[in-house]
């Protein structure tokens, strides 16, 4: 019986016993897309990243009401917008489209409105919703309350992509808030992003690389690790621009590009040198920023790009979203029914007595489901309470998924040939550490769990061959 499966079956039960809401939306939920959250501090780019992710200008990334709002982004048969109210009441409301984003009007003051939730035919969110949430550390205290609140609500995010631009302590606070305090929280169901990377580099040709540098060094950082295993330069404008870039964009770039070499240099100084040349200008700056004005203008110069469509897959291999979704699908959606499981039994915590039958249904789940088993052990490893050599927790993080729930990502294997052989060897490798009469308890229990996650690698290989 698999993990979702036995979650499905216990909410079922509570559903029947208490009749509770909460519950019964839990309980669809097992069966929807992941639910991701993208948070951050004001002004972090979550909008734009979003609109990268998606591949299509959907969220306002200017300052309205309605980032003031948790909103959702679904797969639908066409485009449509819910309002769900503090009431309770759920009412469809007009848009328009305005240069792409989704314009909501909303008929009443933001207050009134718990979330929003916009449905968009699109492939990449038939696999996950993605919810865009107001900026945390707000002026506003109400505006950043209402992030906390829906991370905090019964679960309502399986998973979470926080940006954020220099490591400062209330990035940990907010990822702790996340995880449940940090003790006993999923250490791999957030995704961290060093947002807007191309302004860390000043904007300079090589920004990315230096982007990446910084990025490295938040991944290695001890209390980063704990709570966020992976952080990712992302550059949102150039992704963002990249999914939508016109051809009337390409032209003017290729104008700027055709000048001599000591007007381009004058031109590319500053974002205000090049936005005095007209409103076509100013406005692709606003889409691809200085950075993506100054590569662009280098690849079409040299012959590199000749065309927008050459252009746009620049910008988007530049940018680092491609890595972003590739982590994104190894981190998060390579583990979407732990993630969901673990979101749901959340719900279950605050809608049951403690103590209950069904509460008590819930904790043999989590005692006994492998994948809440590694997810603690991962959580242990990283936060240094496991006594083993650099080598071996290097080695066990990635067994138990911290680098990806794949069979090949878990064994670092690049052939799938060879996973059931190097499986068998690692399992008789850790065999002899939980057999070893040196090896302190909680080694051996750790390594016994690691057997546990390869016998079952070699059991899935197995029934598919």
């Amino acid at each position: 019986m698999t993990l979702l499966s036995q979650t499905r079956d216990l909410l079922d039960q509570a559903v029947a016993a208490t009749g509770d809401r909460r519950l019964a939306d839990a309980r669809t939920r097992l069966d929807l897309p992941l639910r991701v959250a993208i948070a951050g501090k004001l002004k972090a780019g979550k909008s734009t990243l979003l609109n990268a992710l998606i591949g299509e200008e959907l969220a306002p990334t200017d300052a309205g009401e309605c980032t003031r709002i948790v909103t959702w982004y679904a797969d639908g048969p066409s485009y449509a917008v819910l309002s769900y109210l503090t009431n309770g009441v759920a009412e469809a409301r007009p848009f328009t489209r305005r240069d792409g984003a989704v314009r909501i009007d909303l008929g009443r003051p933001a207050e009134q409105v718990d979330r929003l939730e916009v449905r968009v035919p699109s492939a990449r969110l038939r696999r996950h919703t993605l919810i865009d949430t107001p900026g945390i550390e707000s002026l506003s205290t109400d505006v950043s309350a209402r992030t906390y609140d829906f991370l905090d609500g019964g679960g309502r995010a399986d998973a979470v992509i926080y940006l954020l631009r220099h490591l400062h302590a209330g990035d940990v606070r907010f990822l702790e808030a996340f995880h449940g305090g940090g003790e006993g929280g999923t250490p791999v169901n957030a995704i961290g992003v060093l947002s807007r990377a191309d302004e860390i580099g000043g904007c300079r040709l090589d920004a990315m690389t230096a982007a990446a540098r910084v990025a490295d060094r938040y991944s290695a950082d001890e209390r980063m690790r704990r709570l966020c295993p992976v952080v990712v330069p992302v550059a949102g404008l150039l992704g963002a621009a990249g999914a939508t870039l016109r051809e009337g964009e390409y032209r003017t770039l290729a104008q700027v590009a055709a000048l001599p070499m000591d007007d381009i240099v004058e031109v590319l100084l500053t974002a205000d040198r090049f936005a005095a040349g007209g409103e076509e200008r100013r406005r692709l700056l606003g889409r691809v920023g200085l950075f993506g004005v100054r590569l662009g203008t280098r690849l079409i110069r040299e012959g590199t790009v000749t065309d927008a469509a050459g252009l746009a897959a620049a910008l988007t291999e530049q940018s680092g979203i491609a890595r972003l979704r590739e982590v994104f699908a190894t981190h998060l959606e390579g583990r979407a029914e732990v993630l969901k499981a673990r979101s749901a039994l959340a719900t279950l915590d605050e809608c049951l007595p403690p103590g209950s039958p069904l509460a008590a249904g819930a904790e043999r789940i989590r005692a006994g489901a492998h994948e809440f088993v590694e997810l603690r052990l991962l959580h242990e490893l990283r936060a240094g309470r496991l006594p083993v050599t650099d080598d071996r927790r290097a080695e066990m993080d990635r067994l138990l998924g911290g680098s990806g729930g794949s069979a090949q990502a878990r064994l670092g294997l690049a052939d799938p040939a060879e996973v059931v052989a190097a499986a068998l060897d690692t399992m008789a490798r850790w065999q002899r550490l939980a057999e070893h009469p040196l090896s302190n308890r909680d080694v051996k229990a750790a390594a016994r769990a690691v057997i546990r996650t390869c016998e079952g690698i070699v059991a899935t290989q197995n029934q598919q061959a």
